[in-house]
């Protein structure tokens, strides 16, 4: 494993079970519109990627990340992934600030942004390299991100995974691999454009119904 992404497994990891020992920090460093919107507590933007609900949550993102990041690493090399990641994050959750500006209480954590960035850049350069369980790479991408959308707009108590940051990292992934390889884009279309259309029906709803925010 790529050293790099052995250490942001590792520092998301142990922020997250540091989190889930202690609510008070889990609560002062978690995404929270009133809190950013208000005392412009704007480290919320990042530091909310390196906490999560639960161990399951975790556990989901950290796997997702270990089987799409060395495609990215490869292609994009160190810096590249970095900041696909990290601006995946910030750009996710920058969106979710955006949808959600009047609703001051909105709370999220979650590293989905960042992963969501990885995995859409990873699938525009190789779509195929990838099986998950039998499951192609871009198929297992329109899974995972028809469940977001799944829970983004039929919400649970308590939930505060970051559901909508998706849009916005897989955007930012998409953009730079894109940028980067617009001969693979180009490619690759088909594939994305499957493993797009949660996030177009996502963006439908946002957009033009007006359902979330």
């Amino acid at each position: 494993m790529n050293i790099v992404l052995l250490i942001i497994i590792a520092i998301t990891c142990i922020t997250s079970y540091i989190g889930f020992q202690k609510p008070e920090l889990f609560h002062k460093y978690k995404f929270e519109v009133g809190a950013i919107q208000r005392r412009k507590e704007y480290i919320r933007i990042l530091s909310a990627g390196f906490l999560h609900g639960d161990f399951m949550h975790l556990l989901f993102n950290m796997y997702t990340l270990y089987i799409f990041a060395p495609i990215a690493l490869i292609g994009f090399g160190i810096g590249g992934f970095l900041i696909i990641y990290l601006g995946s994050i910030i750009l996710g959750n920058l969106f979710c600030l955006y949808v959600y500006k009047n609703v001051p209480f909105y709370s999220a954590i979650g590293a989905s942004g960042g992963v969501s960035g990885v995995l859409f850049a990873a699938v525009a350069l190789a779509p195929n390299d990838i099986q998950i369980w039998f499951i192609p790479g871009f198929a297992f991408g329109a899974l995972y991100f028809g469940y977001s959308v799944y829970m983004m707009l039929n919400p649970r108590a308590n939930d505060n995974i970051g559901h909508a940051a998706h849009l916005g990292g897989a955007f930012l992934g998409l953009v730079y691999a894109v940028a980067s390889y617009p001969e693979f884009a180009m490619q690759n279309a088909l594939f994305i454009g499957i493993m797009s259309v949660p996030l177009i029906y996502l963006a439908y709803e946002i957009f033009i119904n007006k359902k979330i925010g």
